[in-house]
């Protein structure tokens, strides 16, 4: 009763104010700075001749967007003091709690990065070897941008600027007693812990005498208090045999609410700030992932890379966290997730000595079921995540537990559930509190099984990391009682203990099979288009120059282009970061990508046209068509003759005439019944007076007849029936319209670019304004309807393509998109009844419900889908093909594909313009496997490519397994041979032989990062369900 008759925690707050006002014994003002401007805001700039014209004092304000601005001062350090330590504080402007996109300054002590300076790091150390002595002081700030939205000026003040001497006792009187009263406020009141804790700190506190603040008198009373203070925590028992593992850390994203040469600058901020305070606390340990970040710190400020090495080797900072960057697990490829482990490894042990054992990926917004096999095979036995506690409406039911993937491998899984401030959700930004530290215990799933809980304590989002304040509340909180013990530990240590721990265990230990499914963030499947469309036809691209370049290496003896491929890999792989390539980043990022993107298309083409040119025999009348798929089927091909002649005539290798059609673009469509797998074959053009063949497909009056189908429309351009006359059934269900644009009002809740609210289906339109239908190719292998409709807005153009023998609907698009704040879909009901659908994910496919039977069932209304997605029964089924799209929702009968999205922040401008994509229908007889969807789907997206000349038919490589795809071939990491890596990917064990034009001389089987070896006799092996295989290969 006495402790709320007297308002004791409430007093004690107001006393620990006052005592935080004499932490600072003596100070010095800094009131004036000389000032330049930056004006160019170049990388890694630094403070040597600048010309100093101007001046800023200290209550002035400053502003700008995105504008950097040197201060600089020279001063004078005062003579060293007993029990205190010489200090600055600097307060220059607005940086915000997450370190988004506000004011941040690094500063430059006598010429060299010393700490960064912002918002939570306005103090600075420094060394008693200042004391007597002149020291020049120079900051860098940045203004910082709007985080998101309409550009707009930021304005900071410069409010504070001092040098003195911290009073070491009172700081410490100070920070135990805010341990203390944070504790207090975690504690209930029936905790045995919380009367004595409270009793000790406020019989300290009354030992304090105000009378006269400031006075010798009043400093003395503190140092009293702080003795009885610690004297009584000292004999308080802990109670508490939590423990928790604390490593510092700071979240950075390579590129959101700023550029990547933003990035660059915040690293080198954060990493300085994280050497200083090192220098200061001996037992602080640091970790950082990304190499991405440590190759910009050695390309920029190598006297900071130099240091970090030097803490590495101390073992303080910890490089780790697998991949290249924090990189996206939904849009990638699996061999793009691949590449993001090969180069992340291979960087962490050629700087730093050793590759990661864990995968850090706090931030992402989902987690391929291809995941727990890739990380496995590239040396990781543990995976951390904390984003998915943020699902909408699941809390997954464990925190560590077993994470099983496609293949049967499995993986140790941890969730970091340190909670966040006045939110349901878990955070990697801890900033070592009393509420995260028991936070941590209570929201943890699996007491039972494991005891001690890892905690990444620092700023992040933007960096800017650990401040001094953490460093000593952590100290304090590790003696506190009533909490965990709270110990610095290395995140591999950690997770290395946490293994021990889960094998020791009696108790159950939870498996979780199936993908982790991220509740949330659903609209970047589809944001910012063409970003994933670029995306896409770049990790192609290079699939083709590598395998051109081994066989231009093998044919001609040239040199496998390893650093220009090297390049080109890091340009698609810094995109993929997981604010890029998701589409919620700003304008700049954007603008910035395009660039990157367009160098790597460039030069990749360029490396292929170099390829193609080596490899054939300049010949008249000749072309080269190069199948890049693991397969033969017949193949449609688009060409370009050098001969303009109406009349053409195309013949194979065996001089077998080849069935044709000119096009109205001047072009030939072809078709070739069998060219090699992963290889190529020659064919000749000549004229001839003979008139092209008859048109295979009948349309009058809004009705065509196929070989394949019989289609109606509707006044409006949507499909009314598709009867597939190979089958005899109808495609669409009863009383319905495929082929229907639909347009779904897009407001979300919270994050706009990031989210689709399920609630967006309760406003739907269709847009049925046709203008004009036009047939544009009617011949002996294809049929072309051109349709063009528009929105209020918007306009679709639509070349929909009919073939002779493929029953594939192929639709060309081109919106020209201009709503706003809307979600377009293109949606095809069709008569299939499944309980299940199937997609297209990194190394194979995933099954989800159709239905929305439970909460987990229908948090899946819109779920990510690579090259395809499939509803069939046992005999029959409809896939939906893509070139460049991620988002697909399937409700019982309806196939949806998400086109365009309209968000407006954080970049105002998002996704409008012109998109060119391509979608296909795709009926077939059997489930996906029996139809061949997989098949249709690449050729969708990686089409026959030509060039002039001639060559000698050849295949580099064949599989005798029908359901085994190959994903690369590469030369070696090393130079010692070639890569090939292949997949299965229809879920069943087999065998597989592989087969060459080429001697297989010897093969030996490796992991992802192309070691431990295992030689095969021949090059005949078995190959489990969803198996990812990759070997190294010599050939002769």
């Amino acid at each position: 009763m006495s402790i709320h008759m007297f308002f004791t925690k409430d007093k004690l707050r107001g006393r620990l104010d006052e005592v935080a006002l004499y932490r600072y014994e003596k100070t010095y003002p800094i009131r004036n700075f000389q000032t330049a401007e930056d004006m160019d805001g170049e990388i890694a700039a630094r403070p040597d001749n600048i010309l100093y014209d101007n001046e800023l004092t200290i209550g002035e304000n400053w502003s700008g967007r995105d504008r950097y601005v040197w201060l600089k001062t020279t001063i004078t350090f005062p003579d060293t003091k007993t029990g205190t330590r010489l200090i600055g504080y600097f307060d220059f402007g607005n940086t915000g709690d997450g370190h988004n996109s506000g004011f941040e300054s690094l500063l430059f002590v006598n010429g060299e990065p010393y700490q960064g300076v912002d918002q939570n790091h306005r103090e600075v150390l420094f060394p008693d070897s200042f004391a007597g002595k002149k020291v020049e002081l120079v900051f860098r700030l940045w203004s910082g941008l709007e985080g998101g939205g309409t550009p707009t000026i930021q304005t900071h003040q410069l409010k504070e600027a001092f040098i003195g001497y911290l009073n070491l006792m009172i700081d410490d009187l100070y920070f135990t007693s805010k341990a203390t009263l944070k504790t207090l406020d975690q504690l209930e009141e029936k905790n045995p812990t919380y009367a004595p804790l409270l009793q000790a700190i406020n019989r300290a506190y009354l030992a304090i005498d105000w009378s006269t603040p400031g006075s010798e008198q009043n400093l003395a009373s503190m140092a009293t208090a702080n003795q009885l203070l610690q004297a009584a925590l000292e004999k308080m028992p802990k109670n508490f045999p939590i423990k928790v593992a604390a490593v510092g850390h700071t979240h950075i994203d390579v590129a959101w609410l700023w550029r990547l040469k933003h990035t660059r600058e915040k690293a080198a901020r954060s990493f300085s700030t994280v050497l200083h305070l090192m220098e200061d606390y001996p037992e602080y340990l640091f970790l950082q992932s990304q190499p991405q970040l440590y190759a910009y710190i050695k390309e920029d400020y190598p006297e900071i890379y130099a240091k970090i090495k030097a803490k590495i080797s101390e073992g303080n900072w910890e490089a780790d966290g697998g991949m290249w960057l924090e990189a996206d697990c939904n849009i990638p490829s699996g061999e793009s997730l691949v590449r993001q482990m090969l180069y992340g490894q291979k960087f962490l042990r050629e700087e730093f000595g050793k590759p990661s054992s864990f995968l850090w990926l706090p931030d992402v917004f989902g987690y391929s079921w291809a995941l727990p096999q890739i990380l496995r095979k590239s040396g990781i036995k543990t995976f951390m995540t904390t984003k998915i506690s943020w699902n909408q409406y699941n809390r997954m039911p464990h925190d560590t537990f077993q994470w099983r993937g496609m293949d049967g491998t499995e993986i140790l899984t941890h969730f970091i559930t340190a909670p966040e401030k006045n939110s349901r959700i878990s955070t990697y930004n801890g900033k070592m509190t009393a509420r995260e530290l028991v936070g941590l215990w209570d929201k943890y799933q699996d007491k039972e099984v494991n005891q001690e809980l890892l905690l990444a304590y620092g700023y992040g989002d933007g960096g800017g990391g650990v401040n001094r304040e953490m460093l000593e509340m952590r100290r304090r909180y590790d003696a506190m009682p009533g909490i965990p013990e709270v110990k610095p530990k290395s995140a591999t240590t950690y997770f290395n203990d946490l293994h021990e721990t889960i094998n020791a265990t009696d108790q159950y230990v939870h498996t979780w099979n199936g993908e982790l499914y991220f509740e949330y963030h659903r609209g970047t499947y589809t944001s910012q288009a063409f970003t994933k469309k670029m995306n896409r036809k770049i990790e192609l691209g290079l699939r083709n120059s590598e395998w051109l370049s081994v066989l231009a290496n093998l044919k001609q003896g040239i040199t496998y282009p390893t650093e220009k491929l090297a390049g080109i890999w890091q340009i698609l792989l810094r995109n993929q970061f997981h604010d890029i390539i998701p589409g919620s980043s700003i304008k700049e990022v954007y603008d910035d990508a395009l660039i990157e993107y367009t160098e790597a298309m460039t030069e990749n083409n360029v490396l292929i046209s170099k390829q193609l040119a080596s490899l054939t025999r300049a010949a008249e009348e000749k072309i080269t068509l190069w199948n890049s798929s693991t397969w033969t089927r017949p193949r449609y091909i688009e060409i370009s003759p050098e001969n303009p002649a109406d009349h053409l005539a195309f013949y194979d290798e065996n001089n077998i005439p080849l069935p044709a059609q000119k096009l109205v673009n001047n072009t030939w469509l072809i078709q070739h019944p069998n060219l090699p797998v992963l290889g190529a074959a020659t064919i000749s053009v000549k004229e001839t007076p003979n008139i092209l063949g008859q048109s295979s497909f009948n349309y009058n009056n809004k009705q065509l007849e196929t070989p394949f189908y019989q289609i109606k429309w509707n006044e409006v351009g949507q499909f009314t029936s598709i009867f597939d006359k190979k089958n005899n059934r109808q495609v669409l269900a009863e009383n319905t319209r495929g082929n229907v644009f639909q347009l779904f009002e897009d407001k979300p809740m919270w994050h706009d670019a990031w989210d689709i609210d399920l609630f967006y289906q309760e406003k739907q339109n269709e847009i049925t304004a046709l203008d004009s239908v036009e047939i544009t190719e009617n011949g002996p292998l294809q049929f072309t309807m051109k349709q063009v409709l528009h929105s209020e807005k918007s306009q679709i153009t639509q070349w929909i393509h009919f073939y002779h023998e493929s029953p594939e609907i192929r639709f060309e698009t081109e919106v020209d998109w201009r709503d706003r704040n809307q979600l377009l879909k293109v949606a095809f009901p069709v008569d299939v009844h499944a309980s299940e659908a199937s997609y297209d994910i990194q190394f194979g496919n995933v099954k989800r419900p159709t239905h929305w039977n439970t909460s987990w069932d229908y948090a899946r209304f819109e779920t990510v889908g690579h090259q395809w997605a499939d509803l069939s029964e046992k005999n029959y089924g409809v896939s939906l093909l893509n070139d460049s799209k991620y988002g697909y929702d399937i409700k019982d009968s309806t196939i949806r594909l998400t086109l365009l999205k309209a968000a407006g922040y954080p970049d105002p401008d998002a996704d409008l313009g012109i998109h060119q994509f391509t979608y296909s229908l795709y009926p077939h007889q059997g489930d996906f496997l029996d139809g061949e969807t997989v098949q249709a789907a690449w050729e969708l997206n990686n089409p026959i490519f030509t060039s002039n000349g001639e060559i000698e038919t050849f295949s580099l490589f064949q599989v005798t397994n029908p359901y085994v795809m190959i994903d690369s071939v590469k030369q070696a990491e090393d130079g010692n041979g070639f890569i090939l890596r292949l997949h299965e990917f229809a879920g069943t064990h087999g065998e597989v032989t592989l087969n060459s034009d080429y001697t297989i001389t010897s093969i030996t089987e490796c992991n992802l990062l192309e070691e431990n070896e295992t030689s095969l006799p021949t090059p005949t092996f078995r190959i489990a369900p969803f198996e990812i295989k990759t070997y190294r290969i010599h050939l002769a």
